[in-house]
């Protein structure tokens, strides 16, 4: 009987020792200002990562998707919330990244939902991208993932920034300039409804400016990041469904995170979906997950994915 309970013994501390093994660091998650999704969704993952595996993760305010991939770079974080289109950026070393150069220190965890590009307004007459000229529009910060997304988008319809009035605002001090008349229209890249929005949507009437198949089709056509979207019409109370783009959003890790710390990032989200208290989970799927092709995924990402019989590339 002593043998018996010493070798049961034994297994526990062995199998504790293992589990103990699979994961356990403390990871800073780099999300975006506290009027964006990603903040309000990335605390939400952080608290469920962290009560379901041994990882703890704790989401802070981000710079956007280009601030955050530099403070990762700087290892003053370890895992990020960014745009698809971004990241592809740093990684090859163009657009926002031309002069800085590539970053190559990163890879993709999981792609989670789109990013509506939202063009806001309180304007009514303001109906097509091509009634922006001459308006004074917020276009994002100043070198931002949402700067680049409205170059993008007004170039597709031959418009520059020398056709508007630019400012470069976050999207708080965005819909609260469009409340206080200081602008006409705003470029707010995120996922609909985002909280900025949904602020001011509750005490005025909101206008999302559509794009046209036309135009969204030559947009793609220059850059393939994009993908045509819907807004639904209860995400700001508006008359119907509002047509335009959006990227992917991706959480991303640093390349030096431990395979079984990222394991349980992706473990602690796909496992337990049902149990986000946040409403972005009904748009989160394996299939989406794993559907990145510009960045290569990490190898904990890859072992998740594996054993759901995915396989996704890695570096």
């Amino acid at each position: 009987m002593k043998k018996k309970l010493a070798f049961a013994l034994a297994l526990v501390m062995i199998l504790g020792s293992t589990l103990t093994a699979c994961g356990g660091k403390d990871l800073t998650f780099v999300t975006g200002g506290e009027s964006g999704t990603y903040y309000a969704f990335g605390g939400v993952l952080a608290g469920q990562i962290s009560d379901k595996t041994k990882t703890k993760v704790n989401a802070v305010v981000g710079a956007g998707s280009k601030g955050n991939i530099e403070n990762m770079d700087a290892n003053d974080a370890q895992l990020g919330f960014v745009q698809s289109d971004v990241m592809a950026y740093a990684y090859e070393g163009t657009n926002l990244f031309a002069e800085s150069g590539k970053i190559g220190s990163f890879s993709t965890v999981a792609a989670l939902y789109m990013e509506q590009v939202q063009i806001i307004t309180l304007d009514p007459n303001i109906k097509t991208v091509a009634d922006l000229a001459g308006k004074n529009v917020s276009v994002g910060e100043n070198g931002s993932g949402v700067y680049f997304n409205a170059i993008d988008v007004l170039t597709a319809y031959d418009l520059t920034l020398d056709d508007i009035n630019p400012t470069y605002q976050s999207f708080g001090d965005s819909t609260d300039a469009l409340q206080d008349g200081k602008i006409d229209a705003a470029f707010i890249v995120a996922g609909a409804p985002t909280t900025a929005v949904t602020g001011l949507a509750a005490s005025r009437s909101v206008y999302v400016v559509e794009l046209d198949d036309a135009h969204i089709e030559k947009l793609i056509a220059a850059s393939p990041y994009y993908s045509k979207n819907v807004i639904p019409k209860d995400a700001y109370n508006l008359a119907a469904d509002a047509t335009t783009v959006a990227v992917g959003a991706v959480i991303i890790a640093r390349d030096d995170v431990s395979e079984d710390d990222v394991y349980n990032v992706c473990a602690g989200i796909f496992d337990s979906i049902d149990t986000l208290s946040h409403d972005k989970k009904s748009e989160l799927s394996l299939e989406f997950a794993s559907s990145i092709t510009a960045v290569p995924y990490h190898p904990g990402a890859a072992k998740y994915f594996a054993e759901k019989g995915i396989t996704v590339p890695t570096k």
